[in-house]
């Protein structure tokens, strides 16, 4: 029997034990919101809703997608950088509202390198380098000599003004020395369909959109935009092979992040389970079925310099078109 002066001890070091277990357990007691910066049944949204399912049976807690398009991306990220940080609001970032609107627009509504904790980086979204058929180019170098050569510059098309689209031709003429006029379209479907109808030369377009007009023999596909082959379109070297710019990376990505104070414990939870779903078999044909390519995410330090270095990349072509603070 413990000595009557060892019991208060003993029983508030037993307290404290049995106390860890819940400690450790406390989260998530409650569904899990993730808002997706763009509509349903877009590409993002059908990647977000099949890791959003996979979390809910892990974690235990319902993973319910949010999606609020518009505003370039920003509305989302606003909501995001005003959520509680508490764990139970999580969101994608791209490219756009992280690295390029900062410097594009004039005014956004959050800090895109102090509001948010990044989680996990688990997609990149390429483009591909399309033309008209018509067009008399197979290969980039074809295209590169004739964009020099032409008396009349060559038009290309985008969605809009400083989208990826439109700074991936630009990141191209700038590495290649010679100029293109630029058409800007509402959206990508038109974009891309005025290519294949001859009213618009060429243009770097969304797989998704791309592709099937590629396999019709509407489009003629010259390389893509990343570092490596599209597992639908194997037969299309990368633009930095087909040119011989080993510099030339022109993609979007898709970041899982949290408001900037979410305790670490949550992130340190989220990382590994995110890098283990998106690294399933079924996942990965799933993202490369849709145009994209599955990304092995890095360590969340590794993802907080790989937005940063965009950040110093895109802004920098950004302030060079002289369209910084233009939106």
């Amino acid at each position: 029997m413990l000595p009557l002066r060892v019991l208060p001890l003993a029983l508030a070091a037993l307290l404290s034990f049995a106390a860890l277990p819940a400690r450790a357990q406390t989260w998530p007691v409650k569904p899990i919101t993730l808002i997706v910066p763009l509509a349903a049944g877009t590409g993002m949204d059908t990647i977000a809703r099949l890791y959003a399912d996979e979390l809910s049976h892990t974690l235990g807690k319902p993973v319910v997608v949010d999606n609020r398009a518009g505003a370039a991306m920003m509305l989302a990220m606003t909501a995001l950088a005003r959520a509680p940080a508490d764990g139970y609001t999580l969101g994608i970032a791209t490219s756009g509202p992280l690295a390029t609107n900062p410097v594009l627009y004039k005014r956004i509504d959050y800090d895109p390198d102090k509001d948010f904790s990044p989680i996990a980086l688990y997609v990149k979204s390429p483009f591909v380098l399309v033309v008209n058929p018509a067009l008399a180019v197979r290969t980039v170098p074809e295209l590169i000599k004739l964009a020099k050569e032409s008396a009349t510059p060559l038009t290309y098309s985008t969605p809009g003004v400083g989208l990826m689209q439109h700074l991936s031709i630009e990141f191209m003429k700038q590495r290649f020395g010679f100029e293109m006029t630029h058409v800007p379209y509402r959206n990508t479907p038109q974009s891309v369909s005025d290519i294949a109808a001859g009213h618009v030369a060429l243009g770097f377009a969304e797989a998704g959109a791309a592709v099937p007009l590629i396999k019709d023999g509407k489009l003629r596909a010259l390389a893509v935009s990343s570092e490596s082959r599209l597992p639908v379109l194997p037969e299309v070297p990368p633009f930095a092979e087909a040119s011989g710019a080993d510099d030339y990376e022109a993609v979007s990505w898709h970041v899982l992040m949290a408001p900037a104070a979410t305790p670490k414990a949550v992130i340190e939870r989220l990382h590994p389970e995110m890098k283990r779903i998106m690294a399933g078999a079924d996942m990965v044909k799933r993202v490369s079925d849709l145009g994209l390519i599955p990304f092995d995410t890095p360590s969340v330090e590794g993802v907080r310099a790989y937005i940063k270095s965009e950040q110093e990349k895109w802004g920098a072509l950004v302030r060079k078109l002289g369209l910084e603070g233009t939106q």
